[in-house]
Order: structure tokens, then sequence, then C-alpha cells
């Protein structure tokens, strides 16, 4: 019998773990759980014997991928997937997979709602301004920016995307106006939503002159990866434009700075928050048990991302 094991220093809703243990069962496997750890010691023990790991935002390196005797299949509930080291996976014949679109609405909808409260001036009681007509730019057309585009469109604004990996044709089906360069949709757009991965390619990405490139009135919104940003060309651009302001789904690590020096031109959510809601969390969680459960009966591979 394929032992199943739940691993979440964040726990799941006890509804998303109901569903994932009749989901589990019913395929005639076992369903382990081991949740709210405290030490890397309790999940070495926890995954020895497993063939198939859940797993959140808890990261899975080289050290726990090597107490593993009979892993298969690690499924990370998310998008995400940078807490896995697929390196070390790969090496131990293990297929990662992450479940994409689950959480997307949740964090579409995060998006939007640092935007307004931003241009609200995070609701001091000061005159703050509108979104509609005022121009967005999704970087990255993925299943989160789709969702950002089809609520920003809800509030009049001017949607602008650029997506080298997405056919233009479902972008302009959906109203948005294709840009042909990074540098053009950050020059055209007053807001910028991000939702590129943090990889090789893109960490420290978001630097200084794409930042200054950006209208009077510009406001970065990040609910992608504090990594994929330059820090410190995030402070130089915060000292030489009163104008710019920054919100981000998670803090980065230089927030103590940013708060002594520009108070109330930036939003920090306390810790990650983009999936942080009830349907997100069964979704994720429920898509996660499926894809283990096609994975171990048919040899489906759809969301394996180390390929």
């Amino acid at each position: 019998m394929a032992k199943v094991l739940i691993a979440t220093e964040k726990p799941f809703a006890p509804a998303a773990v109901q569903s994932i243990r009749e989901i589990v069962e019913n395929a005639g496997f076992e369903l382990a759980l081991l949740e709210k750890y405290t030490d890397k010691a309790q999940l070495f023990e926890a995954v020895k014997d497993a063939d198939a790991l859940i797993v959140r935002s808890d990261k899975i390196t080289a050290e726990v991928v090597e107490q593993t005797q009979n892993l298969k299949i690690v499924v990370r509930a998310g998008a995400g997937y940078d807490n896995l080291d697929l390196e070390a996976l790969t090496a131990k014949g293990v297929v990662a997979m992450n479940t994409p679109g689950q959480n997307s609405n949740a964090v579409a909808e995060l998006a939007l709602g640092m935007m307004v409260s931003i241009a609200r001036n995070n609701y001091a009681g000061t005159s703050g301004s509108e979104l509609k007509g005022k121009s967005l730019g999704i970087h990255a057309y993925g299943y989160v920016g789709k969702g950002v585009a089809t609520i920003a469109k809800g509030f009049g604004m001017k949607v602008y995307a650029y997506d080298p990996f997405i056919d233009k044709s479902i972008m302009i089906n959906d109203g948005v106006e294709v840009v042909d360069s990074v540098e053009e949709l950050y020059s055209k757009c007053r807001y910028i939503s991000l939702h590129i991965p943090a990889n090789e390619h893109t960490k420290e990405s978001i630097n200084y002159n794409l930042l200054m490139s950006m209208p009077k009135g510009a406001t970065l919104v990040n609910t992608a990866r504090k990594e994929v940003i330059h820090e410190d060309d995030m402070l130089r651009v915060l000292s030489e434009r009163e104008d710019f302001r920054y919100a981000s789904d998670i803090a980065p690590d230089n927030k103590e700075i940013i708060a002594n020096k520009f108070e109330g031109r930036f939003f920090f959510t306390p810790k990650k928050m983009g999936a942080q809601t009830s349907e997100a969390n069964i979704n994720a969680g429920i898509a996660a048990a499926n894809q283990i459960v096609a994975f171990i009966k048919e040899g489906d591979r759809t969301f394996q991302v180390n390929k």
C-alpha cells in the first residue's frame, strides 16, 4: 500500500485535510500527517517510508531527500516550487510537481487589494487616488496574471501585459494590450503587477533602470517572490522618487530601512498571504492529492516540474 505523507509546518485547513484523506484512501493508499513540526529531525523521520509527499512552503532540501527510501513523488500545493530542491529530487528519481492555477484567484484578488490600499494611502485618512483609468502592466501572464487582468478591467484600468512564453492571441482575446519588451511595459504603466518566478534569470532583475522608467505616481505590486527585486536598487528609487510606492506580499529583507525612511509609501504583508484563503487552501490540497493518485496509478506526469 502506497503511503502519502502530508508534511506541513503551516497546516492545511481541516476541510482540506479531510478532502485529501478521502481521495487518498479511496484510491487504496494510506495517509500520514506531520503538522506544525518544529524540528528538521521530525521531517527526516516522517519521510523515510513515504511513497508520496504533499507540502506547502516546506523546504524539501537535498538533506531531506537523502532521508527518503521509497519516495516517488513530491507535490508542492501551490504554484511556486522554489522550496523544492529539484536537482536532488531528480538525482534520486523523484518526480516533483506543483499545482498551477489553484491559488490564482486568491493571489489576483490580493494584488488588486494591495493596489487599492496603496492608492488610498493605506487608509490613513488622507486623500488618495482611484484605479479607474490608470494603466496597469502585468509582468508574466500566467494563471495569476490572467486573473489580475480580469479584475483590473472591472475597475476600469487600461491593462497591458508582457510574457514571451504566452501566445499573444490569448492576451489579445482577453482584451489586454500586448507589449514587446519588459522595458516597454514598465515605461507605459503607472502600476505594475509582478508574477515572474524566482530563478537564475529573474533574481534581482527588477532593477533601478526598470523602476525609474515608470511614469509619475508609479506603484510596483509584487505577489511573486522577494528575490526578483534588486533591493538596493529599490531603496535608491524610493529615495530619488517621492512619487514611487511599493507593495509586496512578503516583506523585503530591508523592510526596516523602508519603514523608517518612507512612511506611507509601502505596504508589506506580515507573511506570504497570496494563497491564504480557505478556498485556495482546499483547492491546492485536493489538486495535489489527485495528481499523486494519477501519477501512482496511471503514470500521469502532467504537472511535473523537474523534467
